[in-house]
């Protein structure tokens, strides 16, 4: 078995789709095809049932989705740990990111990294910050750039590298606007457009409302904040959003709360320790610590 075509293999399981696989691989969704045959016809077993659109794992498939994981895992780890020998700073860097933190923060940093790095070879995914954390938890990715959970997972680890303020925003004309010194109170009485459940943000926000035994009014939710300060902008309810997507559409409300207690999310790394940090893993997280307080 070699390692491209288990990588196609790991690919099309997490992503339930070849052309989704061949998106996250950066190849044609024959070239995914080509190597998924070439795996099953080495181990002589069908590992994927394709009806229609649907594609799923056979009970062969099942089996081999651990045993891949773990295979890939040791490859990459042998690598890391033959360079980190060396002392170089170079192989392969396997990170995932928000698409938020990949627009307003890596922008500088991982511009810096190339250029001063260029031996490294950088694959890079884009994904929510949940799904990346669960990433890290099996063995995915060597690191994740995201928004850091409030309760931290006691087999991973974190650090936080900016400090993401959050403001109450409406449209200049919402009702909340032509008000001074809001709270939470009068916060809750209006609909809100949040993030999704389950997610670390909507958790930070629900906890600062639960703490003064408030409920909140979810009109809607979705995690793409930049459809949320559309939707804000157009008047259809506040929200709470990182300064960074403040615009001249929407206003930031007048608060008590916030004045005294901002709420903060933290934006930063997460790694598994039981997985070598590499070289180039330890060389990116150092740059992002200087390019905070530069």
């Amino acid at each position: 078995m070699d390692s491209l075509a288990l990588k196609a293999f790991m690919a099309v399981a997490e992503q339930g789709s070849f052309s989704r696989a061949a998106d996250e691989l950066f190849l044609t969704q024959p070239a995914v095809s080509k190597r998924i045959v070439k795996l099953e016809n080495q181990l002589k077993t069908r590992l994927f049932d394709r009806v229609g659109r649907n594609v799923s794992l056979t009970v062969a498939g099942q089996h081999l989705l651990p045993k891949a994981r773990a295979i890939l895992e040791a490859m990459d780890n042998t690598v890391d740990e033959l360079t980190h020998l060396s002392g170089r700073v170079g192989g392969r860097l396997r990170i995932a990111t928000s698409h938020h933190i990949s627009l307003h923060r890596l922008p500088e940093p991982l511009a810096k990294f190339i250029e001063l790095y260029p031996q490294v070879e950088l694959d890079i995914q884009f994904a929510e910050s949940e799904v990346i954390y669960e990433g890290i938890l099996q063995g995915r990715w060597q690191l994740g750039i995201i928004t850091l959970n409030p309760k931290p997972h006691a087999q991973l680890q974190q650090q936080s590298i900016w400090q993401d303020t959050m403001q109450f925003v409406a449209a200049p004309e919402h009702p909340l606007n032509h008000q001074t010194g809001v709270d939470l109170s009068q916060l809750s009485s209006f609909p809100a457009l949040l993030s999704k459940t389950n997610t670390f943000t909507r958790s930070i926000v629900e906890g600062h409302f639960e703490r003064q035994n408030l409920a909140l009014n979810v009109a809607m939710s979705t995690n793409h904040l930049d459809t949320i300060r559309m939707m804000v902008g157009i008047g259809m309810g506040w929200s709470i959003l990182p300064h960074t997507l403040i615009n001249s559409q929407i206003k930031v409300i007048d608060t008590i709360d916030t004045l005294t207690k901002p709420i903060v999310r933290q934006l930063g790394c997460v790694w598994h320790p039981q997985r070598s940090l590499s070289n180039a893993a330890k060389a990116f997280m150092e740059l992002l610590q200087r390019s905070n307080t530069e």
